[in-house]
Protein backbone atom coordinates (compact mmCIF):
# COMPACT_ATOMS: atom_id res chain seq x y z
CA UNK A 1 0.00 0.00 0.00
CA UNK A 2 2.85 2.58 0.39
CA UNK A 3 5.65 3.68 -2.23
CA UNK A 4 3.58 2.96 -4.79
CA UNK A 5 3.45 5.04 -8.26
CA UNK A 6 -0.33 5.94 -8.63
CA UNK A 7 0.72 8.69 -11.43
CA UNK A 8 -2.04 6.88 -13.75
CA UNK A 9 -4.56 7.01 -10.75
CA UNK A 10 -6.42 9.81 -12.90
CA UNK A 11 -9.11 10.34 -15.61
CA UNK A 12 -8.39 10.30 -19.02
CA UNK A 13 -9.52 13.88 -19.00
CA UNK A 14 -6.95 15.24 -16.66
CA UNK A 15 -4.68 14.47 -19.14
CA UNK A 16 -6.77 15.79 -22.26
CA UNK A 17 -7.27 19.09 -20.44
CA UNK A 18 -2.97 19.12 -19.42
CA UNK A 19 -2.69 18.74 -23.14
CA UNK A 20 -4.91 21.65 -23.70
CA UNK A 21 -2.83 23.42 -21.16
CA UNK A 22 0.43 22.42 -22.74
CA UNK A 23 -0.19 23.21 -26.36
CA UNK A 24 -2.23 27.21 -25.42
CA UNK A 25 1.59 27.24 -23.54
CA UNK A 26 -1.47 28.35 -20.55
CA UNK A 27 0.16 26.67 -17.13
CA UNK A 28 -0.33 29.82 -14.54
CA UNK A 29 -0.81 28.81 -11.04
CA UNK A 30 -3.95 28.25 -9.70
CA UNK A 31 -5.57 27.34 -6.56
CA UNK A 32 -8.43 24.43 -6.04
CA UNK A 33 -10.02 23.55 -3.20
CA UNK A 34 -11.18 19.70 -1.83
CA UNK A 35 -14.19 19.79 -0.14
CA UNK A 36 -17.80 18.15 0.44
CA UNK A 37 -21.45 19.37 0.47
CA UNK A 38 -23.02 17.00 3.21
CA UNK A 39 -21.98 14.85 6.04
CA UNK A 40 -22.37 10.76 5.22
CA UNK A 41 -25.36 9.04 7.08
CA UNK A 42 -26.62 12.41 7.61
CA UNK A 43 -24.31 13.02 10.68
CA UNK A 44 -23.25 15.69 12.24
CA UNK A 45 -19.85 15.94 11.46
CA UNK A 46 -17.14 13.78 9.24
CA UNK A 47 -14.14 13.17 10.16
CA UNK A 48 -11.04 13.79 7.79
CA UNK A 49 -8.70 10.74 7.01
CA UNK A 50 -5.77 10.23 3.90
CA UNK A 51 -3.65 12.66 4.12
CA UNK A 52 -1.02 10.68 4.74
CA UNK A 53 -1.51 8.28 1.35
CA UNK A 54 -2.12 11.85 -0.27
CA UNK A 55 1.50 12.49 0.49
CA UNK A 56 3.02 9.06 -0.56
CA UNK A 57 0.98 9.45 -3.96
CA UNK A 58 2.83 13.18 -4.02
CA UNK A 59 6.04 12.41 -3.16
CA UNK A 60 5.79 9.53 -5.90
CA UNK A 61 4.25 11.38 -8.84
CA UNK A 62 6.50 11.18 -11.63
CA UNK A 63 5.69 9.03 -15.24
CA UNK A 64 7.65 5.57 -15.87
CA UNK A 65 8.58 4.84 -19.30
CA UNK A 66 5.68 2.15 -19.24
CA UNK A 67 3.23 4.96 -18.61
CA UNK A 68 4.61 7.33 -21.72
CA UNK A 69 4.72 4.37 -24.23
CA UNK A 70 0.69 3.40 -22.54
CA UNK A 71 -0.38 6.97 -22.92
CA UNK A 72 1.53 7.16 -26.60
CA UNK A 73 -0.49 3.75 -27.74
CA UNK A 74 -3.65 5.70 -27.13
CA UNK A 75 -2.95 7.93 -30.15
CA UNK A 76 -4.47 10.57 -28.93
CA UNK A 77 -1.44 12.87 -27.74
CA UNK A 78 1.57 14.15 -29.36
CA UNK A 79 5.19 13.40 -28.63
CA UNK A 80 6.04 17.06 -27.34
CA UNK A 81 3.30 16.52 -24.29
CA UNK A 82 4.86 13.03 -23.96
CA UNK A 83 8.04 14.72 -23.61
CA UNK A 84 7.07 17.79 -21.00
CA UNK A 85 5.29 14.28 -18.66
CA UNK A 86 8.37 12.25 -18.82
CA UNK A 87 9.96 14.89 -17.06
CA UNK A 88 6.66 15.91 -15.28
CA UNK A 89 7.02 16.75 -10.99
CA UNK A 90 4.90 18.18 -8.70
CA UNK A 91 6.55 21.62 -7.86
CA UNK A 92 3.37 23.01 -5.55
CA UNK A 93 2.29 24.00 -2.47
CA UNK A 94 -0.01 21.77 -0.56
CA UNK A 95 -2.44 22.67 2.41
CA UNK A 96 -4.89 20.32 4.58
CA UNK A 97 -6.97 19.62 7.78
CA UNK A 98 -4.62 17.29 9.70
CA UNK A 99 -5.78 13.58 9.76
CA UNK A 100 -8.58 12.73 12.60
CA UNK A 101 -9.77 16.58 12.67
CA UNK A 102 -13.56 16.56 12.99
CA UNK A 103 -15.03 18.33 9.92
CA UNK A 104 -17.72 20.11 8.09
CA UNK A 105 -19.68 20.87 4.70
CA UNK A 106 -18.12 23.37 2.50
CA UNK A 107 -14.64 23.97 3.91
CA UNK A 108 -11.55 23.03 2.06
CA UNK A 109 -10.12 19.55 3.15
CA UNK A 110 -7.24 20.06 1.21
CA UNK A 111 -6.15 22.84 -0.82
CA UNK A 112 -3.64 22.52 -3.69
CA UNK A 113 -2.01 25.84 -5.08
CA UNK A 114 0.41 24.93 -8.11
CA UNK A 115 0.66 25.34 -11.59
CA UNK A 116 -2.47 24.58 -13.47
CA UNK A 117 -1.27 21.47 -15.22
CA UNK A 118 -0.07 20.08 -12.24
CA UNK A 119 -3.33 20.80 -10.08
CA UNK A 120 -4.96 19.46 -12.27
CA UNK A 121 -3.56 15.79 -12.76
CA UNK A 122 -3.76 15.51 -8.67
CA UNK A 123 -7.29 15.86 -8.53
CA UNK A 124 -9.01 12.85 -9.46
CA UNK A 125 -6.29 10.56 -6.96
CA UNK A 126 -6.74 13.17 -4.17
CA UNK A 127 -10.30 13.04 -4.93
CA UNK A 128 -9.83 8.70 -4.46
CA UNK A 129 -8.45 8.64 -1.21
CA UNK A 130 -10.06 11.45 1.13
CA UNK A 131 -13.25 10.36 -0.24
CA UNK A 132 -12.66 7.19 0.80
CA UNK A 133 -10.88 7.21 3.47
CA UNK A 134 -12.67 10.01 5.61
CA UNK A 135 -16.30 7.71 4.41
CA UNK A 136 -14.60 4.87 6.74
CA UNK A 137 -13.15 7.01 9.41
CA UNK A 138 -16.61 9.18 9.79
CA UNK A 139 -18.94 6.04 9.60
CA UNK A 140 -16.15 4.03 12.28
CA UNK A 141 -16.44 7.32 14.43
CA UNK A 142 -20.20 6.92 14.88
CA UNK A 143 -20.12 2.70 15.44
CA UNK A 144 -18.03 3.56 17.96
CA UNK A 145 -20.29 6.18 19.50
CA UNK A 146 -22.65 4.03 19.15
CA UNK A 147 -20.81 1.00 21.19
CA UNK A 148 -19.51 3.46 23.69
CA UNK A 149 -15.99 1.72 22.60
CA UNK A 150 -14.80 -1.14 22.19
CA UNK A 151 -15.11 -2.02 18.57
CA UNK A 152 -12.99 -3.86 16.12
CA UNK A 153 -13.20 -3.93 12.46
CA UNK A 154 -13.70 -6.91 10.87
CA UNK A 155 -14.76 -5.99 7.52
CA UNK A 156 -11.91 -7.36 5.73
CA UNK A 157 -13.55 -10.08 3.40
CA UNK A 158 -15.91 -8.02 2.74
CA UNK A 159 -14.58 -5.04 1.25
CA UNK A 160 -14.46 -4.04 -2.20
CA UNK A 161 -11.15 -4.94 -2.78
CA UNK A 162 -7.48 -5.23 -1.31
CA UNK A 163 -6.80 -1.64 -1.40
CA UNK A 164 -10.26 -0.47 0.61
CA UNK A 165 -9.64 -3.40 3.12
CA UNK A 166 -6.42 -2.36 4.21
CA UNK A 167 -6.78 1.58 3.81
CA UNK A 168 -9.97 1.41 5.52
CA UNK A 169 -9.17 -0.29 8.19
CA UNK A 170 -6.73 2.38 8.52
CA UNK A 171 -9.25 4.99 8.64
CA UNK A 172 -11.55 2.57 10.93
CA UNK A 173 -8.82 2.66 13.49
CA UNK A 174 -8.76 6.46 13.03
CA UNK A 175 -12.34 6.82 13.15
CA UNK A 176 -12.03 5.23 17.00
CA UNK A 177 -11.87 1.42 16.38
CA UNK A 178 -9.72 -0.44 18.89
CA UNK A 179 -7.61 -2.74 16.35
CA UNK A 180 -8.18 -4.43 13.07
CA UNK A 181 -8.36 -7.81 12.01
CA UNK A 182 -6.26 -7.45 8.88
CA UNK A 183 -3.23 -8.39 9.24
CA UNK A 184 -1.94 -6.56 6.88
CA UNK A 185 -2.81 -3.12 8.12
CA UNK A 186 -1.16 -4.37 10.71
CA UNK A 187 1.41 -4.46 9.98
CA UNK A 188 1.80 -1.14 7.74
CA UNK A 189 0.03 0.90 9.66
CA UNK A 190 1.35 -0.19 13.47
CA UNK A 191 -2.30 -0.88 14.63
CA UNK A 192 -3.43 -3.74 16.64
CA UNK A 193 -4.55 -6.57 15.14
CA UNK A 194 -7.33 -8.68 16.88
CA UNK A 195 -9.54 -12.02 16.35
CA UNK A 196 -10.79 -15.51 17.52
CA UNK A 197 -11.44 -18.31 15.62
CA UNK A 198 -14.24 -19.35 13.17
CA UNK A 199 -16.80 -22.11 13.10
CA UNK A 200 -14.78 -23.76 11.31
CA UNK A 201 -12.25 -24.82 14.20
CA UNK A 202 -14.92 -25.75 16.42
CA UNK A 203 -16.51 -28.18 13.50
CA UNK A 204 -12.98 -29.66 13.14
CA UNK A 205 -12.82 -31.30 16.33
CA UNK A 206 -14.74 -34.34 17.88
CA UNK A 207 -16.60 -31.81 19.95
CA UNK A 208 -17.14 -28.43 21.12
CA UNK A 209 -15.42 -29.13 24.33
CA UNK A 210 -12.52 -30.61 23.24
CA UNK A 211 -12.30 -27.59 20.56
CA UNK A 212 -12.27 -24.85 23.42
CA UNK A 213 -9.70 -26.80 25.66
CA UNK A 214 -7.57 -26.71 22.47
CA UNK A 215 -7.88 -22.89 21.72
CA UNK A 216 -7.61 -22.03 25.25
CA UNK A 217 -3.98 -24.18 25.44
CA UNK A 218 -2.62 -22.24 22.78
CA UNK A 219 -4.07 -18.56 23.55
CA UNK A 220 -4.20 -19.03 27.65
CA UNK A 221 -3.59 -15.00 27.38
CA UNK A 222 -6.33 -14.38 24.82
CA UNK A 223 -9.34 -16.77 24.76
CA UNK A 224 -12.20 -15.59 23.45
CA UNK A 225 -14.61 -18.70 22.70
CA UNK A 226 -17.10 -18.71 19.75
CA UNK A 227 -20.25 -20.08 21.68
CA UNK A 228 -23.28 -20.54 18.56
CA UNK A 229 -21.52 -23.31 16.46
CA UNK A 230 -24.44 -25.43 17.88
CA UNK A 231 -26.67 -24.32 20.57
CA UNK A 232 -25.47 -21.58 22.57
CA UNK A 233 -27.01 -21.60 25.77
CA UNK A 234 -27.43 -25.48 26.07
CA UNK A 235 -23.32 -26.27 24.75
CA UNK A 236 -21.66 -23.20 23.87
CA UNK A 237 -21.78 -21.30 26.96
CA UNK A 238 -21.84 -24.33 29.32
CA UNK A 239 -18.48 -25.45 27.51
CA UNK A 240 -17.31 -22.27 27.50
CA UNK A 241 -17.52 -21.86 31.77
CA UNK A 242 -16.11 -25.64 32.00
CA UNK A 243 -12.72 -24.24 30.27
CA UNK A 244 -12.22 -21.38 32.42
CA UNK A 245 -13.01 -23.14 35.41
CA UNK A 246 -10.26 -25.84 34.25
CA UNK A 247 -7.59 -23.00 33.54
CA UNK A 248 -8.57 -21.59 36.89
CA UNK A 249 -8.10 -24.09 38.74
CA UNK A 250 -4.92 -24.86 36.90
CA UNK A 251 -3.55 -21.28 37.96
CA UNK A 252 -3.76 -20.04 34.74
CA UNK A 253 -4.35 -16.33 34.58
CA UNK A 254 -7.76 -15.06 32.73
CA UNK A 255 -6.13 -11.81 31.36
CA UNK A 256 -8.62 -11.19 28.34
CA UNK A 257 -11.11 -14.08 27.92
CA UNK A 258 -14.75 -14.01 27.37
CA UNK A 259 -17.10 -15.54 24.61
CA UNK A 260 -18.21 -14.45 21.27
CA UNK A 261 -21.91 -14.10 19.83
CA UNK A 262 -22.16 -14.80 15.98
CA UNK A 263 -25.79 -15.16 15.63
CA UNK A 264 -29.36 -15.27 17.10
CA UNK A 265 -30.82 -12.56 19.41
CA UNK A 266 -27.98 -10.77 20.73
CA UNK A 267 -29.75 -8.78 23.13
CA UNK A 268 -31.43 -11.64 24.82
CA UNK A 269 -28.85 -14.02 24.24
CA UNK A 270 -26.40 -11.35 25.40
CA UNK A 271 -28.05 -10.79 28.68
CA UNK A 272 -28.42 -14.96 29.68
CA UNK A 273 -24.98 -15.13 28.87
CA UNK A 274 -23.97 -12.83 31.56
CA UNK A 275 -25.95 -14.63 34.16
CA UNK A 276 -24.65 -17.74 33.91
CA UNK A 277 -21.03 -16.18 33.39
CA UNK A 278 -21.70 -14.23 36.55
CA UNK A 279 -23.25 -17.10 38.64
CA UNK A 280 -20.00 -19.36 37.45
CA UNK A 281 -17.92 -16.64 39.10
CA UNK A 282 -16.87 -15.22 35.37
CA UNK A 283 -18.33 -11.41 36.12
CA UNK A 284 -15.35 -9.83 33.88
CA UNK A 285 -15.66 -12.26 30.79
CA UNK A 286 -16.07 -10.35 27.58
CA UNK A 287 -19.19 -11.25 25.45
CA UNK A 288 -18.27 -9.94 22.17
CA UNK A 289 -20.83 -9.88 19.47
CA UNK A 290 -20.89 -10.12 15.60
CA UNK A 291 -23.17 -10.65 12.94
CA UNK A 292 -23.60 -7.74 10.41
CA UNK A 293 -23.75 -5.25 13.49
CA UNK A 294 -24.00 -0.98 12.33
CA UNK A 295 -24.22 2.26 14.52
CA UNK A 296 -27.97 1.81 14.61
CA UNK A 297 -28.53 -2.41 15.34
CA UNK A 298 -25.52 -1.71 17.98
CA UNK A 299 -28.33 1.27 19.41
CA UNK A 300 -30.52 -0.43 19.69
CA UNK A 301 -29.37 -3.82 21.29
CA UNK A 302 -28.29 -1.26 24.30
CA UNK A 303 -31.40 0.15 24.48
CA UNK A 304 -32.40 -3.31 24.97
CA UNK A 305 -29.86 -3.80 27.83
CA UNK A 306 -27.91 -6.34 25.72
CA UNK A 307 -24.71 -7.56 28.00
CA UNK A 308 -22.00 -6.64 25.00
CA UNK A 309 -19.11 -4.87 26.10
CA UNK A 310 -16.77 -6.03 22.47
CA UNK A 311 -18.42 -5.54 19.03
CA UNK A 312 -16.98 -6.81 15.87
CA UNK A 313 -18.32 -4.72 13.04
CA UNK A 314 -17.39 -5.84 9.15
CA UNK A 315 -19.65 -5.27 6.36
CA UNK A 316 -21.43 -2.40 7.10
CA UNK A 317 -18.48 -0.17 8.37
CA UNK A 318 -15.74 -1.44 5.87
CA UNK A 319 -17.97 -0.40 3.33
CA UNK A 320 -20.06 2.45 5.00
CA UNK A 321 -23.09 0.51 2.98
CA UNK A 322 -25.60 2.76 4.07
CA UNK A 323 -23.89 5.47 2.87
CA UNK A 324 -21.33 4.15 -0.07
CA UNK A 325 -19.92 7.78 -1.06
CA UNK A 326 -18.45 10.75 0.32
CA UNK A 327 -19.16 13.24 -2.13
CA UNK A 328 -15.72 15.32 -1.90
CA UNK A 329 -15.29 17.64 -4.88
CA UNK A 330 -12.06 19.30 -6.47
CA UNK A 331 -13.19 22.91 -7.52
CA UNK A 332 -10.91 26.33 -8.91
CA UNK A 333 -11.32 28.68 -6.32
CA UNK A 334 -8.22 31.32 -7.85
CA UNK A 335 -6.48 31.75 -10.97
CA UNK A 336 -3.22 34.35 -10.37
CA UNK A 337 -2.64 37.40 -12.08
CA UNK A 338 1.05 37.69 -14.26
CA UNK A 339 0.65 41.37 -13.99
CA UNK A 340 -0.52 42.12 -10.82
CA UNK A 341 1.03 38.86 -9.11
CA UNK A 342 -2.10 38.49 -6.84
CA UNK A 343 -5.40 35.32 -7.02
CA UNK A 344 -7.78 36.75 -9.03
CA UNK A 345 -11.03 34.41 -7.20
CA UNK A 346 -13.18 32.56 -9.21
CA UNK A 347 -16.33 31.49 -8.31
CA UNK A 348 -18.56 28.58 -9.85
CA UNK A 349 -22.46 29.07 -10.28
CA UNK A 350 -25.06 26.82 -10.20
CA UNK A 351 -29.12 27.11 -9.43
CA UNK A 352 -28.63 25.36 -6.19
CA UNK A 353 -27.31 27.20 -4.15
CA UNK A 354 -25.38 24.86 -1.98
CA UNK A 355 -23.58 23.96 -4.95
CA UNK A 356 -21.79 27.49 -5.47
CA UNK A 357 -18.12 27.59 -4.44
CA UNK A 358 -16.71 30.08 -1.98
CA UNK A 359 -13.76 31.85 -4.24
CA UNK A 360 -10.21 32.96 -3.18
CA UNK A 361 -7.31 31.98 -0.94
CA UNK A 362 -9.02 30.36 2.13
CA UNK A 363 -8.24 29.03 4.84
CA UNK A 364 -10.51 27.60 8.39
CA UNK A 365 -10.62 29.51 11.54
CA UNK A 366 -12.23 26.84 13.86
CA UNK A 367 -14.36 29.43 17.09
CA UNK A 368 -14.35 27.49 20.68
CA UNK A 369 -16.23 28.59 23.53
CA UNK A 370 -13.46 29.65 25.81
CA UNK A 371 -15.56 27.89 29.16
CA UNK A 372 -15.69 24.48 28.02
CA UNK A 373 -13.69 24.24 24.77
CA UNK A 374 -16.79 23.38 22.83
CA UNK A 375 -17.09 24.44 18.65
CA UNK A 376 -19.11 27.44 18.19
CA UNK A 377 -18.53 27.49 14.62
CA UNK A 378 -16.07 27.44 11.74
CA UNK A 379 -15.24 30.41 9.59
CA UNK A 380 -13.57 30.20 6.31
CA UNK A 381 -11.93 33.28 5.29
CA UNK A 382 -8.94 34.47 3.37
CA UNK A 383 -5.79 34.31 4.14
CA UNK A 384 -4.47 37.13 4.90
CA UNK A 385 -7.30 37.78 7.53
CA UNK A 386 -6.76 38.21 10.98
CA UNK A 387 -8.78 38.41 13.85
CA UNK A 388 -8.23 39.21 17.86
CA UNK A 389 -10.37 37.25 20.31
CA UNK A 390 -10.18 40.67 22.75
CA UNK A 391 -12.85 42.04 20.05
CA UNK A 392 -16.37 41.09 19.17
CA UNK A 393 -17.06 39.05 16.82
CA UNK A 394 -20.29 38.76 14.53
CA UNK A 395 -20.84 35.38 12.82
CA UNK A 396 -24.01 34.92 10.63
CA UNK A 397 -25.45 32.66 8.31
CA UNK A 398 -23.98 33.02 4.45
CA UNK A 399 -27.33 32.05 2.95
CA UNK A 400 -29.78 33.25 5.85
CA UNK A 401 -27.47 36.24 6.41
CA UNK A 402 -30.50 37.41 9.17
CA UNK A 403 -29.74 34.93 11.34
CA UNK A 404 -26.33 36.42 13.81
CA UNK A 405 -24.38 35.84 16.53
CA UNK A 406 -22.31 38.03 18.37
CA UNK A 407 -19.22 36.69 20.24
CA UNK A 408 -18.40 38.95 22.95
CA UNK A 409 -14.91 39.80 23.56
CA UNK A 410 -12.45 37.25 25.96
CA UNK A 411 -16.01 34.31 25.41
CA UNK A 412 -14.49 32.53 22.54
CA UNK A 413 -10.66 30.92 20.69
CA UNK A 414 -9.73 30.57 17.32
CA UNK A 415 -7.56 28.21 15.98
CA UNK A 416 -6.58 27.73 12.07
CA UNK A 417 -7.55 24.56 11.00
CA UNK A 418 -5.38 24.11 7.66
CA UNK A 419 -1.35 23.44 7.79
CA UNK A 420 1.58 23.41 5.03
CA UNK A 421 1.88 19.60 3.93
CA UNK A 422 4.01 20.63 0.98
CA UNK A 423 5.82 23.71 0.23
CA UNK A 424 7.59 24.44 -3.78
CA UNK A 425 7.22 20.59 -4.33
CA UNK A 426 8.59 19.67 -1.05
CA UNK A 427 6.50 17.63 1.90
CA UNK A 428 7.36 19.73 4.95
CA UNK A 429 4.81 17.98 7.16
CA UNK A 430 5.59 14.40 9.26
CA UNK A 431 2.18 11.91 9.15
CA UNK A 432 1.91 11.05 12.86
CA UNK A 433 1.41 7.25 13.42
CA UNK A 434 -2.00 6.01 13.74
CA UNK A 435 -2.75 5.19 16.76
CA UNK A 436 -1.51 8.83 17.48
CA UNK A 437 -3.60 10.56 14.88
CA UNK A 438 -6.97 8.15 16.58
CA UNK A 439 -5.72 9.73 20.33
CA UNK A 440 -6.21 13.34 18.50
CA UNK A 441 -9.74 12.03 16.90
CA UNK A 442 -11.10 11.54 20.59
CA UNK A 443 -9.81 14.59 21.46
CA UNK A 444 -11.25 16.28 19.03
CA UNK A 445 -14.52 14.30 19.58
CA UNK A 446 -14.47 15.91 22.44
CA UNK A 447 -14.80 19.68 21.03
CA UNK A 448 -18.13 18.47 19.88
CA UNK A 449 -21.40 18.93 21.17
CA UNK A 450 -23.73 15.98 22.37
CA UNK A 451 -26.52 17.31 20.05
CA UNK A 452 -23.99 16.90 17.58
CA UNK A 453 -23.21 13.54 17.83
CA UNK A 454 -26.52 11.70 17.90
CA UNK A 455 -26.97 9.52 15.33
CA UNK A 456 -30.67 10.63 14.29
CA UNK A 457 -31.15 14.47 13.47
CA UNK A 458 -27.73 16.07 14.85
CA UNK A 459 -27.46 19.49 14.90
CA UNK A 460 -25.50 21.04 12.69
CA UNK A 461 -22.80 22.94 13.14
CA UNK A 462 -22.66 26.19 11.66
CA UNK A 463 -19.82 26.68 8.89
CA UNK A 464 -19.77 30.70 8.30
CA UNK A 465 -18.40 32.73 5.85
CA UNK A 466 -15.77 35.75 6.96
CA UNK A 467 -17.63 39.11 6.33
CA UNK A 468 -14.79 40.11 3.69
CA UNK A 469 -15.14 36.57 1.83
CA UNK A 470 -19.07 36.90 1.65
CA UNK A 471 -18.93 40.26 0.25
CA UNK A 472 -15.85 39.06 -2.33
CA UNK A 473 -18.47 36.19 -3.46
CA UNK A 474 -21.56 38.28 -3.51
CA UNK A 475 -19.73 40.82 -5.56
CA UNK A 476 -18.71 37.64 -8.20
CA UNK A 477 -22.55 36.40 -8.33
CA UNK A 478 -23.76 40.66 -9.18
CA UNK A 479 -21.12 40.57 -11.74
CA UNK A 480 -22.15 37.23 -13.63
CA UNK A 481 -25.77 38.23 -13.10
CA UNK A 482 -25.23 40.40 -15.78
CA UNK A 483 -25.23 38.56 -19.00
CA UNK A 484 -23.04 39.00 -21.56
CA UNK A 485 -24.59 41.78 -23.54
CA UNK A 486 -24.55 43.67 -20.01
CA UNK A 487 -28.61 43.75 -19.74
CA UNK A 488 -29.58 42.56 -16.34
CA UNK A 489 -31.02 39.07 -15.79
CA UNK A 490 -33.53 38.77 -13.06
Amino acid sequence: MSKRNLTLLTDLYELTMMQGYYERGQNEKVIFDVFFRQNPCNNGYSVCAGLDQVIDYIKNLSFSYEDIDYLRGLGIFKEDFLSYLAGFHFSGDIYAIPEGSVVFPKEPLVKVIAPIMEAQLVETAILNIINHQSLIATKASRVDYAAGGGVMEFGLRRAQGPDAGTLGARAAVIGGCTGTSNVLAGELYGIPVQGTHAHSWIMSFPDELTAFRTYAKLYPDACILLVDTYDTLNSGIPNAIKVFKEMREAGIPLTFYGIRLDSGDLAYLSKKAKKMLDEAGFPDAVISASNDLDETLIASLKMQGAAINSWGVGTNLITSKDCPSFGGVYKLAAVLDKNSGEFIPKIKLSENAEKITNPGDKTIQRIYDKKNGKIIADLICFVDETFDTNEPLLLFDPISTWKKTLLQPGTYTMRELMIPVFKDGVCVYDSPKVMDIQKYCKQEMNTLWEESLRLEYPHRVHVDLSDKLWKVKNELLDSYHHNMDGSKQE
